[in-house]
C-alpha cells in the first residue's frame, strides 16, 4: 500500500507497529521536504489521537518521530536520523596539508563517518584505496552527514605516491602513545581495515606507528572512532604547537 492512499478505516485496520511505522515514514518525507504528505499526517494525528506537532519545533519533530519508531518497534541508526539540528555553517577554515589514507575499509558507515570527521577538524585530503567505499556511494553519504561533498578526496589512491613521513594508526608493535607523540605538519596518517589492520606492506614501510592508549579489556577500537581521537590530537597540536 502506498503511504500516500491511507483512508482512516484502513489505517485503523493495520496493527499498532504498521501504523506508527508509517507514521514514521510520512513525518520523514515531510521533513525531507515533500510538504504534500502534510494533510495526511495531520490526519494520522487527529486519528492516533495525537496533538498537533509544531514542525518549527526541532525537539518536537524527533520527539514525535522517536514515538513512531518507538511504538512501531524500530531501532534506528545514526544515518537514518532526521538531523532536526541546524546550527551548521559554512567554514572559512582551510583544511590542514595532512593526507588520510583509508587502506581496504570495508563499511561504507565507518567511512562515512571518518568523513564527517575529517570535515569537523578540517585535517586534510583522503585517499581512497580501490576496495574502500567512494563518497559516492549512498551508504558513504548518508553516514557522513553531508561531509562527503566538502572533503577533499582522491579515488583509487596509489599510497606509494603519498607524502611522508607515514604515520599509522594501528594497534603494532613498536608502537608510540598518540598522546606523546609530536604530529609533524604535513604527513600521512594511514587507517586500516576493521577485521586485519592496516597491510603489512605499509605497516613495514611506515615511519611511525602510533597507538591509542586503552585500558580496558579490549585491545581495539572501532576504526572510526580511534581516527576521532587521533583527529582531535591533531587538530589541538597544530593549533597550539606547544601541546
Amino acid at each position: 500500500m502506498k503511504i500516500t492512499s491511507f483512508t482512516q478505516p484502513k489505517f485503523l485496520s493495520l496493527k499498532e507497529s504498521q501504523q506508527h511505522k508509517k507514521a514514521g515514514e510520512i513525518l520523514r518525507k515531510i521533513h525531507e521536504g515533500d510538504k504534500t504528505y502534510l494533510p495526511l499526517y495531520r490526519s494520522i494525528e487527529s486519528w492516533l489521537s495525537l496533538l498537533p506537532l509544531d514542525l518549527t519545533s526541532p525537539e518536537q519533530l524527533s520527539n514525535r518521530f522517536h514515538y513512531h519508531l518507538s511504538l512501531a518497534k524500530l531501532s534506528c541508526q545514526e544515518h537514518r536520523l532526521l538531523h532536526v539540528r541546524h546550527f551548521d555553517t559554512p567554514s572559512d577554515i582551510p583544511f590542514l596539508p595532512i593526507h588520510i589514507y583509508l587502506d581496504r575499509l570495508r563499511s561504507a558507515f565507518n567511512v562515512g563517518s571518518i568523513l564527517r570527521t575529517v570535515e569537523a577538524f578540517r585535517l586534510g585530503t583522503v585517499h581512497f584505496c580501490p576496495k574502500t567505499p567512494t563518497p559516492f556511494h549512498p551508504k558513504v553519504q548518508k553516514a557522513s552527514m553531508g561531509a562527503s561533498s566538502l572533503v577533499p578526496y582522491i579515488e583509487s589512491a596509489d599510497y606509494t605516491e603519498l607524502p611522508r613521513p607515514w604515520i599509522c594508526l594501528e594497534t603494532a608493535s613498536p608502537s608510540q602513545n598518540l598522546r606523546n607523540f609530536p604530529f609533524p605538519k604535513k604527513f600521512t596518517l594511514f587507517l586500516g581495515n576493521e577485521e586485519t589492520g592496516i597491510t603489512k606492506d605499509i605497516l613495514i614501510k611506515a615511519d611511525t606507528i602510533v597507538e591509542i592508549p586503552l585500558v580496558g579489556s579490549k585491545n581495539s577500537l572501532n576504526v572510526a572512532a580511534a581516527f576521532a581521537i587521533a583527529a582531535a590530537e591533531i587538530r589541538a597540536q597544530h593549533i597550539n604547537p606547544s601541546l
